[in-house]
């Protein structure tokens, strides 16, 4: 057996916002066959298993983009760019943020923009209903506490990052991803 790992690596406090986001996401991805998750702060994370993961999901409270800490951790990651050590790893975000116009977005588009650098390859959110209230394609989103569809989109978020990084890892042939109110088919040659 090949185990895919998902490395979620968040900066929250236990019972805020962000952390039942991650709780969310981590839920989804172990919701995956033959996938390992392992959750960390910036604090417990390290450079050496971010290299280690077939995919990365990284999460901030919106403070005018990343937090300081998670920036620290992801700043030790420069000899692992040179390296390109990262290349073709999946990664995800997601983020929350007290005010509707707060700059979630902003804040995902910077963790993304970080994850382009390294040569990774990038899971977002496909359009469904929910995202009218939840969620931005970018990746999971909260305003104030998460409600129910945030966690949903979350726990979706979670879901598709560890398919991809499982199809990368093993070679994809015909699968299938939720979309709500249905399945779409995704064909492809091994």
């Amino acid at each position: 057996m090949v185990l895919t790992r998902v490395y979620v690596v968040y900066d929250g406090e236990p019972e805020s916002p962000i952390t039942r986001l991650a709780e969310a996401v981590v839920a989804g991805a172990a919701s995956v066959p033959e996938v390992e998750v392992v959750q960390h702060t910036p604090e417990q994370a390290s450079v050496e298993a971010l290299v280690a993961a077939d995919a990365i999901v990284l999460g901030s409270p919106n403070w005018h983009g990343p937090t300081a800490t998670l920036k620290a951790l992801l700043d030790k990651a420069g000899l692992a760019w040179e390296r390109g050590e990262l290349v073709g790893r999946v990664g995800a975000a997601f983020t929350t943020g007290w005010s509707r116009a707060g700059g979630q977005e902003m804040t995902l588009l910077m963790l993304l923009h970080l994850m382009l650098a390294h040569g990774m390859i990038i899971v977002g959110l496909p359009w469904s209903r929910r995202m009218v209230r939840s969620g931005s394609y970018y990746g999971a989103t909260s305003t104030g506490g998460p409600t129910e569809e945030d966690l949903a989109q979350a726990e979706a978020l979670g879901r598709r990052t560890a398919r991809y990084a499982r199809w990368l890892k093993l070679g994809r042939g015909e699968e299938t991803d939720e979309v709500e109110g249905g399945l779409f088919t995704q064909h492809t040659s091994t």
